[in-house]
């Protein structure tokens, strides 16, 4: 009897395990982890897209906005079914290991630099993002840095590379590194009277702007493209796919061209292919 009693208790836990189990899995096969740079979040984009790709195909997408540089780490993690970021380098290397599957360009805007109307490093109406970086350090004038290996935060390394300026010396001067996201950083820029360098889009959408203006952009160094990179490991790679082929046909185009806050449109379709 007692042997019986726990046939039939192997028995009874295997079936819960199989019917909530699949239960689970089942609830779930229709729905992707996006690891996700955060302006696409920060600016309202995926409030207004995200919603006509489940309607179109039923699936779901979980967008993770946490920043190129840990949105790649999740990816190389597997804690993504793919990856929606801004940095070249990062891209290409995250391809070249066998994480991602190809990059493919889904769309634009650029990066542009922030700053008081007073502008005393004298930038406003600079076409030369790095020289303004120059005048900004020679003039030792505050500069919000996210500092948290976003891909804003690495363009503005870069665009620091370019000027022959380290401004890691002068950091808690000048140079301050906030370690948050672009609309906590932007908080900051607007609290202090300080240049910050940010993207368009969610300069766009940012509500508590101050007085801070936008000085410096249409330098070819601040077009900022972002790629999508279905994950290699993931087990719902063919979903993924299905989400770039939406963002980069004719119905996702179509609306990121629409997508327009306060009247104006915040990133620019530019499919790759």
């Amino acid at each position: 009897m007692q042997r019986v009693l726990g046939v039939l208790g192997i028995l009874s836990l295997l079936t819960c395990v199989f019917v909530f189990g699949g239960c689970s899995a089942d609830s779930d096969t229709s729905t992707i982890t996006l690891a996700s740079t955060t302006s696409p979040e920060n600016s309202g984009l995926y409030e207004y897209l995200l919603p006509k790709f489940r309607q179109e195909t039923g699936i779901e997408v979980r967008a993770l906005p946490v920043g190129t540089g840990k949105a790649i780490r999740i990816g190389r993690d597997g804690g993504a079914d793919a990856v929606f970021v801004h940095n070249e380098k990062l891209e290409t290397q995250f391809v070249a290991d066998g994480f991602g599957v190809e990059r493919i360009c889904v769309m634009s805007n650029e990066f542009i630099v922030v700053g008081p109307p007073s502008d005393p490093a004298g930038v406003r109406g600079l076409k030369d993002v790095a020289g303004s970086f120059r005048k900004i350090a020679t003039t030792k004038s505050t500069f919000i840095s996210r500092g948290d290996e976003s891909g804003t935060h690495l363009r503005e390394r870069g665009i620091w590379k370019h000027a022959a300026v380290d401004p890691t010396p002068a950091s808690g001067t000048w140079y301050l590194e906030s370690g948050s996201g672009m609309g906590a950083t932007l908080n900051v820029a607007v609290g202090k009277g300080a240049y910050c360098l940010t993207d368009s889009s969610t300069w766009g959408a940012f509500k508590n702007k101050g007085d801070l203006e936008v000085l410096v952009r249409a330098d070819p160094m601040q077009v900022n493209s972002y790629v999508f990179m279905v994950c290699a490991q993931s087990q719902k790679r063919a979903l993924a796919q299905k989400f770039v082929d939406w963002l980069v046909g004719p119905a996702g185009q179509a609306a990121i061209g629409a997508f327009e806050v306060n009247g104006a449109q915040l990133f620019v379709p530019n499919p790759a292919r």
